[in-house]
């Protein structure tokens, strides 16, 4: 299995998606602080975790991954799609990336994201291509599941 996680930070989320792919799968973690990608690498490489995890230092205008077309099966985006300037480039960079019938957790704070900007964000996805199939409760957040066609 092949996992996108945008925004990891220090990755807080990484390593547990990288202990769930198992020795066969990875986690491509992306995010446009070196500092962060470095701090994760060594996170990783300490909980044995390093040859799972292709961690990447993005851009602002892109998160890079144009060599991954149609490879990801599930994509984390936790708390992240509102820090990128274009939720459309977003998502349509999370579609072409992911394979047919992939998910996509997508997930934002609601003390910080008003409603009106979530659901704007879920419009970006459809127009991308990736339809909301469930409302999963994620406390304290707006969140969806969302799946290519």
């Amino acid at each position: 299995m092949t996992v996108l996680e945008p925004g990891p930070g220090m990755g807080y989320f990484t390593l547990e998606l990288a202990r769930l792919v198992g020795s066969s799968g990875r986690v491509v973690a992306v995010d446009v602080q070196p500092k962060m990608i470095d701090r994760l690498k060594r996170r990783a490489k300490k909980a044995g975790l390093l040859d799972r995890v292709d961690a990447r230092v993005a851009s602002a205008e892109s998160m890079g991954v144009s060599d991954m077309r149609s490879s990801v099966d599930f994509t984390l985006a936790f708390a992240v799609v509102h820090e990128f300037p274009e939720a459309e480039r977003f998502f349509a960079e999370v579609a072409a990336a992911s394979k047919c019938s992939a998910q996509v957790l997508l997930a934002e704070p609601s003390g910080h994201v008003k409603a009106e900007v979530f659901d704007s964000e879920l419009k970006a996805a459809a127009a991308a291509g990736l339809d909301s199939v469930e409302r999963p409760s994620i406390r304290r957040s707006h969140a969806a599941l969302l799946q290519k066609k």
